[in-house]
């Protein structure tokens, strides 16, 4: 599957999720950890969703994971419509919290459960990026 086969829609952007996406344009993947009890945090937000502690920080994560479940989607809605197939897929990050995204650049049928991925960003052409993983 190509890097243009799949649309990239513009997300949302709000002052908390802001500096998450100023990053995807600059193709690094930012991620919040939580100073009180350590806990990565995904989706980026304000508060920790373990301890509920405010006192969380940005760091900028690897890119690296694997697999974790995955579905080939043949009949696509909405924006996707026209990309079928592509695949949908939950990745563990190698920093711990679990993303649902696409993996692109790949056949779809090859996709493995504990296969290793690495992120790619794809432009909205709106200042953002969607974070997507292809094999690595």
């Amino acid at each position: 599957m190509s890097e243009n086969s799949l649309p990239t829609p513009t997300p949302k952007v709000n002052p908390e999720t802001k500096p998450f996406w100023d990053a995807t344009a600059e193709g690094k993947l930012l991620l919040k950890r939580c100073n009180q009890c350590q806990t990565v945090i995904w989706y980026p937000r304000f508060l920790c969703p373990a301890c509920a502690s405010t006192d969380t920080l940005w760091f900028e994560a690897s890119g690296e994971g694997v697999v974790y479940s995955y579905t080939v989607t043949r009949r696509g809605q909405g924006h996707y419509w026209q990309a079928a197939p592509y695949v949908l897929a939950y990745v563990e990050l190698a920093e711990g919290p679990r993303v649902l995204t696409n993996i692109v650049d790949c056949v779809p049928e090859s996709v493995a459960i504990g296969q290793k991925v690495e992120a790619v960003f794809h432009d909205t052409g709106e200042g953002s990026a969607l974070v997507r993983f292809r094999p690595a």
